[in-house]
């Protein structure tokens, strides 16, 4: 598995997705090979994702610390770890100054299973930002 077989499934998909979106993928270049994952109509929150050894990272960007109103941070991360358990095959993280939504699936899962991921990623970080905006400026 890598992304480049990823990366043509997802595109080669069109309208026959069994998740019902369509998917544009570009490979970005460099030290560690990531695929920027865009869905049709959601492009402003593209899903990267990375292969290893052991897993398949997908990982969507969120916002920045500079983004978050710092009077309520403290709110924030209490609802994110209220979140957290109810929001399916995601979880929260930060990276750097940046928080994301993650999740991760086995080197051994079939092409169906990575599209359900890519678009349960990305119906939970839309459910994120609409649950979290309060918290931001």
């Amino acid at each position: 598995m890598n992304i480049h077989n990823i990366a043509n499934h997802l595109n080669d998909l069109c309208d026959n997705s069994h998740t019902g979106f369509q998917f544009d993928c570009y490979p970005i270049d460099g030290d560690v090979e990531v695929l920027q994952v865009n869905i049709v109509g959601r492009e402003e929150i593209p899903v990267f994702v990375s292969v290893t050894d052991n897993q398949i990272l997908c990982i969507s960007y969120l916002w920045g610390e500079d983004e978050v109103n710092q009077e309520r941070r403290s709110e924030m991360f209490e609802t994110m770890l209220e979140l957290n358990i109810p929001m399916p095959l995601s979880s929260f993280a930060k990276i750097d100054n940046k928080y994301v939504v993650y999740g991760a699936l086995s080197v051994q899962s079939s092409m169906l299973e990575i599209e359900q991921e890519l678009s349960v990623l990305s119906d939970n970080c839309l459910e994120v930002i609409d649950e979290l905006s309060d918290y931001l400026k």
